[in-house]
């Protein structure tokens, strides 16, 4: 009798734990379509990876730093998008959030070899990722970060998304944001940025608190060599192109 009595208490305790958990996720997801829809058209003031960054700071007894400047995209020289879509994911434009044939030879290299698969996160991932996680990398993380992309994409423009990403994402040590990476590295704004300058900031994205575009390495440099040859045989920008056709009629 006492063993039946028990199994009910830890079925009922199950049962109680599943609906919380449910209502966790719920609430969790009705917040986050509700920033999503409000960054749609309203500037991010703060991510988690900035937080984080401060936290960071004040433990190891560093003066907090946190330099960001929103900007819009079309204030932002159309170099820099071209720069860090050829750097980053070079067919923004035409995929849907993700890059299954990248995934699939990440996925491939990594069975292959036994180490640890490249990255293969888009620029629509990535800014998923930078609106609401820290750049901890969890399998757990990677089911809710699927689905603010779908979301991303659904609601979202192609040229909001790029907006965000550029504007959000670290480009150094309290360094956030295009605008802020053109006055920390190169003293100008981010519309009168160079063809090589934009280059240099893209290179070091993948880490750029170790890399600086202002002292590259003979790595970055080489990398930005490269955007630089490439980075106008991606297409026109489709906000660009759109303009361009309304203009003409």
């Amino acid at each position: 009798m006492a063993k039946k009595s028990g199994t009910q208490t830890l079925k009922r305790l199950v049962q109680k734990l599943g609906k919380l958990f449910f209502q966790l996720f719920v609430i969790g997801f009705q917040f986050a379509m509700l920033l999503i829809v409000l960054y749609r058209v309203v500037p991010v003031p703060v991510t988690p990876l900035h937080i984080k960054r401060v936290f960071e700071q004040v433990a190891n007894d560093k003066p907090i730093k946190l330099t960001k400047h929103w900007r819009s995209i079309d204030y932002v020289t159309d170099k820099f998008c071209y720069a860090v879509l050829t750097s980053e994911d070079i067919k923004f434009i035409h995929h849907y959030g993700f890059d299954f044939e990248q995934i699939y030879k990440s996925v491939k290299t990594g069975m292959r070899t036994g180490k640890k698969m490249r990255g293969a996160s888009t620029i629509s991932q990535q800014t998923a990722k930078n609106l609401f996680f820290t750049p901890a990398r969890s399998w757990v993380r990677k089911l809710p970060e699927m689905g603010i992309t779908v979301c991303l994409e659904l609601l979202w423009t192609k040229k909001r998304i790029l907006e965000v990403y550029i504007n959000i994402i670290e480009m150094g040590d309290g360094i956030y944001g295009v605008e802020a990476a053109a006055d920390e590295y190169f003293h100008k704004n981010a519309s009168t940025l160079t063809k090589r300058e934009c280059a240099l900031i893209a290179a070091c994205l993948p880490n750029p608190r170790r890399f600086k575009a202002n002292k590259p390495s003979s790595y970055i440099n080489r990398k930005a060599s490269v955007v630089q040859r490439y980075m106008y045989k991606i297409g026109q920008l489709p906000w660009r192109e759109k303009a361009k056709k309304k203009r003409n009629d």
